[in-house]
């Protein structure tokens, strides 16, 4: 009896785990094939590349932190919602639910990032000019910098919608 239930468990077990390895497989598939998310990642890493290439022309040398930093032109994180309410607009439509959603999440993030993290930034570069200027036995002086390049410029966010719209434009009519 023993064996008998063993063996059917162990059957039971492998026929569960094929069902969850062909499932897998099918989602991996199907978001490999997700035209908005690949208009969205495409974006980000496009801005991530061109904020490379400005910071490289201004500074006359090359620094690869540059692609993992916030701040800085182009917005990767406004040229990524453009992004995706673009391709959510194009792929679903402009009367759709899913795009009203999309606009509105891109309308927020980029309000963020030119408002409360731009802002933010600039408390931060205030914060380490005071710490600086404080004497070596005061008790805040051994504190870690803080990270200054929180937000981005108007201009910066506007660059990165136009690359954000520019990249879902262009993927959703080339395929």
């Amino acid at each position: 009896m023993d064996e008998a239930l063993t063996g059917a468990l162990s059957e039971t077990n492998s026929s569960i785990v094929a069902k969850i390895a062909s499932s897998s497989s099918h989602h991996a598939a199907s978001v490999a094939s997700n035209l908005v998310l690949g208009c969205a990642l495409l974006a980000f890493f496009a801005a991530q590349l061109l904020k490379l290439i400005c910071s490289w022309l201004k500074e006359k040398r090359f620094d690869s932190r540059r692609f993992l930093v916030s701040g800085g032109m182009p917005s990767s994180i406004c040229a990524t919602v453009a992004a995706l309410a673009t391709a959510v607009g194009i792929q679903e439509g402009a009367r759709t639910s899913a795009f009203a959603l999309a606009l509105i999440f891109a309308s927020i993030v980029m309000y963020d990032a030119s408002g409360i993290r731009f802002h933010a930034g600039r408390q931060a570069a205030l914060l380490n000019q005071i710490v600086i200027e404080m004497p070596p036995e005061h008790s805040v002086s051994n504190f870690r910098p803080l990270r200054e390049p929180l937000g981005h410029t108007p201009l910066e966010v506007f660059v990165g919608a136009i690359l954000g719209c520019l990249v879902s434009y262009l993927m959703t009519n080339s395929i």
